[in-house]
């Protein structure tokens, strides 16, 4: 299949190499025009050390030539850039095309998905083409992907046939593909485990230990199932590949930017510093409005995300968030 893959960073890069491996026709766009003179050059990103991508993979600066024509268009930019980028790229998207969305995020102040973002500025720029929308997600750190580990994801698309039919263009012997129709589940598990990680990497950082982070990510993902239910996903979504699946692995890798993150602010860095060092878009930052947002309009008590908010917004110290938590009112686990 002819593919478009917008976004040629530490994750759209791997995925547009399993693309192409897979033998498909693969065309890599990115906004940065040094980013893309960098990949026609070297076939790397220096980001993902070591890792070389096929040479047949087409690399552009320009919209139409990316979008235009091609069966499968896949956005994968960081969650603040998604809406522009949709935008640009809506007057090109061919009809029939499938359209797909493996960024994780939550918009502020819409409180959209990206599968929404993107089906937003569709209707307003493209109201007359017909497509279908799919969310990619789950346990995938780019650096193992770009690297041919074993690991598995999920297609969500409301219509399985086409949910399966994502799900043959990706899979291959180092990547198994699952299909699930609750697609607002499985994008709102990829948006919130972020900041448990943040969360996680905050107690490893102040020098706790296994028992302190088991917990916390046993009450994250109670928190997600709750706002998630709250919203019309399903529970079984939270307890899959895309909600404690992904949710394990950002909260415990070294790859993890959301985690390392974390543990510089753990260790005392302000959220800003410690995002410096790190380099990179640390999307459980931009996705905390939005999660309180969502937490106020449901009626659905986070307490870990108002905390993680607490100290990366508010300035509040590790120490006092993390006594605030620990003596909050004793609760029924089976009602929370």
């Amino acid at each position: 299949m002819d593919i478009c893959v917008l976004g040629a960073g530490t994750w759209g890069m791997p995925l547009a190499a399993l693309l192409s491996k897979n033998g498909h026709n693969v065309t890599v766009w990115s906004a940065l025009e040094k980013e893309i003179d960098y990949l026609r050059t070297h076939h790397a990103n220096p980001n993902l050390e070591g890792v070389i991508f096929p040479d047949n993979i087409v690399y552009t600066n320009e919209m139409a030539e990316a979008v235009t024509g091609r069966d499968v268009v896949l956005f994968v930019v960081a969650s603040q850039f998604h809406r522009q980028t949709a935008r640009a790229a809506a007057p090109y998207i061919k009809n029939g095309a499938i359209v797909i969305s493996a960024s994780k995020g939550i918009e502020s102040g819409t409180l959209m998905t990206m599968t929404d973002v993107i089906e937003d500025e569709m209707k307003k720029n493209a109201p007359d083409t017909a497509y279908s929308m799919v969310a990619l997600s789950g346990p995938t750190h780019a650096e193992e992907v770009a690297r041919e580990l074993p690991t598995s994801i999920v297609s969500a698309c409301e219509d399985e046939s086409i949910a399966l039919k994502v799900a043959e263009i990706f899979k291959n012997s180092c990547l198994r593909v699952y299909t699930n129709p609750d697609i607002r589940g499985v994008e709102l598990c990829g948006a919130l485990k972020n900041i448990m990680a943040l969360a996680c990497g905050m107690l490893a950082g102040m020098g706790f230990g296994d028992n302190t982070r088991a917990f916390l990510m046993t009450r994250g993902i109670a928190e997600m199932t709750r706002i998630g239910l709250a919203m019309g996903c399903k529970r079984r979504t939270f307890m899959g590949l895309a909600g404690i699946g992904d949710l394990i692995v950002t909260c415990t890798s070294q790859h993890s930017r959301n985690n390392r993150c974390g543990y510089l602010i753990g260790k005392g860095m302000s959220y800003e510093e410690a995002s410096k060092q790190i380099g990179m878009v640390v999307e459980g930052y931009h996705a905390l409005e939005a999660a309180l947002e969502l937490s106020e309009k449901y009626g659905v008590e986070m307490p870990i995300t108002s905390a993680v908010n607490d100290v990366v917004k508010k300035g509040r110290s590790t120490a006092d968030v993390m006594h605030d938590l620990m003596t909050r009112d004793i609760k029924n686990e089976l009602d929370t």
